[in-house]
């Protein structure tokens, strides 16, 4: 039998924190989700790829930097996309500089629905997320999220992180 020392487990202070921050990362998304999926028939993870790519320049990234700046591998991203690309609001296409590569625009369509649905989604963020802190909390929401981020992404690969 390993018997493990005192420091491998958290001090009720850590805990209390831990299970705060667990309770956070396992409801937001539901909450999130509902909205988009209520208000605009999105999921989260369909809205932030649309977002994403309506701040690109030309509204347009190659699928692997979309995969990055979703935090997506590329089969998820392509599976979404492709989605998305049915429904008219995506379209895909090799790249101009490199043909091995292929590209993601933001079609009018996808681009009125990011204008529609931002709104609801900015609320829904804002509700849960933003109003319950003050101007210290969010600035510290930022600084501890940036920790937690640069242990997670050490490359800094995310372009949250660049």
């Amino acid at each position: 039998m390993v018997l493990m020392s005192d420091d491998v487990w958290l001090n009720d202070e850590q805990q209390r924190a831990w299970v705060r921050f667990i309770s956070v990362v396992e409801r937001l998304p539901g909450v999130l989700d509902t909205q988009l999926q209520h208000d605009a028939d999105l999921t989260h993870f369909d809205y932030l790829t649309l977002a994403m790519l309506s701040e690109a320049p030309d509204r347009t990234l190659r699928m692997t930097e979309l995969a990055l700046v979703t935090n997506a591998t590329l089969p998820r991203l392509s599976h979404v996309v492709s989605r998305l690309e049915k429904r008219g609001f995506i379209e895909r296409s090799p790249s101009t500089d490199d043909r091995r590569a292929t590209n993601a625009r933001l079609t009018d369509a996808g681009w009125e629905k990011v204008g529609a649905t931002a709104p609801g989604h900015v609320g829904t963020v804002r509700d849960y997320v933003i109003d319950p802190l003050d101007a210290q909390d969010v600035e510290d929401l930022h600084r501890v999220m940036g920790k937690i981020l640069a242990k997670l992404d050490p490359e800094h690969g995310l372009r949250v992180q660049r």
